[in-house]
């Protein structure tokens, strides 16, 4: 730039030169500009023809100001061409790899529109490249994808059956990135759900076929304990065996509790649950068993009940409340406590029991997960207890949070959502009911 400026000036002063050797000084300045401006428009056609052209020509041989803008351009140019060459070949290998995945792979944009699917999507969608510009919600019509879709809260996978094949079931999740893109993936889970079906089968049955035999073998050693004749040295094993069999027939009585929860439609009914009432019984069975802690609380913060099921929801409080007996000392409390708020209704159950390692709280509503295998053992728990409440927590909507400390005791909340709040009359008041210490028990 300063080169081209001190050429210009140069041949201005030449000019002003001339004009005072030769006369008329103003028009022979006019006239070198009008040379300098005619020479940089002759340049300046020539760079806009060189611009039309191929990419890959290379730049004129031009002198100056103008060489130097076309040897710019020029390596602009074939940087941009790498960079292009670098951007296709990158996009094949990400065509070839997403063609490649088993997953379907759907890009939706702010408006849930299709972007971009996928050959799997083609695949167990139904979905083609003339689906794009469509929203997702009027090619898959499953209301709980609907729902999804419209939910904040996206952690988890809905499952739907494929649009394209009915007998096709799909777990299907959304995943926010970059800026407002969504990105949709859809796992075949038909396999898995069909083996999960002979497992739910396979469990009902063989739980229903054990229950008689079982019954029998009871009856017979329920007698034998009973009678006067039994030699002394059978009492104790046979008392042993009385004991075992009740623990199966609890074991079995759990595993078709289960199969039940698992085959019945996945949202409980909403018949109206007096939840006070429903508290006070199971704490008034449980003051009656012995060992047990010395403090068994109830407290009522709220006269309002449950919209569900009432003998899921009594087995669900009932099981974490008899846990708590069973993992807190005679010394210690158990706390249940009944309360709600704007985010729905909670109930509480608070023990100063031998509490749970933080390793072990993830794993606690699987099926016969335990903690220490001997100790619960001893205690005649079946293992099933936490994986009942979990089933009918995400039967009635509601989630289960626990909260834990070695050797202080265990927190076990249920939340249950507002729309399964049934609300008490107007005039019964949100006074505190409190039942506390072990009146009635001792």
């Amino acid at each position: 730039g300063m080169a081209v400026a001190v050429r210009v000036a140069a041949a201005v002063a030449g000019a002003i030169g001339l004009g005072l050797i030769f006369g008329h000084p103003a028009w022979w300045v006019i006239g070198v500009l009008l040379v300098l401006l005619g020479w940089h428009s002759y340049h300046l056609v020539r760079f806009e023809r060189w611009l039309r052209g191929p990419r890959s020509r290379r730049p004129p041989d031009v002198p100056g100001i103008w060489g130097t803008i076309h040897a710019h351009v020029y390596r602009i140019r074939r940087r941009n061409r790498q960079r292009k060459k670098r951007l296709t070949r990158l996009l094949k290998e990400f065509r070839k790899s997403t063609a490649a995945m088993p997953d379907a792979g759907v890009v939706l944009n702010p408006t849930n529109e299709i972007s971009w699917i996928n050959a799997a999507a083609e695949r167990l969608l139904g979905f083609s490249k003339a689906d794009r510009g469509r929203r997702i919600d009027n090619l898959i019509r499953d209301p709980n994808f609907v729902r999804y879709l419209r939910t904040e809260d996206r952690s988890g996978a809905v499952q739907i059956d494929s649009p394209a094949d009915p007998e096709r079931r799909l777990a299907v999740q959304v995943i926010p990135y970059g800026e407002n893109q969504q990105l949709l993936l859809a796992k075949d889970v038909t396999r898995e759900r069909r083996l999960e079906k002979v497992r739910r089968d396979f469990v009902g049955n063989a739980s229903h076929e054990l229950r008689s035999p079982l019954t029998v073998i009871s009856g017979y050693l329920d007698s034998l304990g009973h009678d006067a004749d039994l030699p002394e040295s059978w009492r104790a094993p046979v008392a042993e065996m009385t004991q075992q069999a009740a623990r199966m027939q609890r074991i079995i009585e759990d595993l078709l509790t289960l199969s039940r929860l698992e085959a019945a439609e996945p949202e409980a009914r909403r018949d109206p649950v007096d939840v006070g009432g429903m508290l006070a019984v199971i704490r008034k069975d449980l003051l009656a068993v012995r060992p047990r802690p010395e403090n068994i609380s109830l407290s009522l913060a709220s006269k309002d009940g449950l919209l569900g099921s009432e003998p899921e929801l009594y087995s669900a409080a009932y099981n974490l409340v008899s846990n708590a007996v069973k993992y807190t000392p005679e010394d210690g409390r158990v706390a249940i406590r009944w309360f709600v708020d704007h985010d729905g209704g909670h109930l509480e159950i608070a023990d100063t029991g031998i509490g749970i390692p933080d390793e072990a709280i993830p794993r606690l509503t699987e099926r016969f997960y335990r903690v220490d295998k001997g100790r619960d053992r001893g205690r005649g728990g079946t293992g099933l207890g936490l994986a009942i409440v979990k089933h009918v927590l995400n039967r009635h909507g509601a989630r289960l949070d626990i909260a834990s400390e070695l050797g202080a005791g265990s927190t076990f909340t249920c939340h249950f959502p507002p729309a399964r709040i049934d609300p008490a009359e107007a005039d019964c008041g949100e006074k505190d009911t409190v039942m506390a210490g072990s009146a009635g028990g001792r």
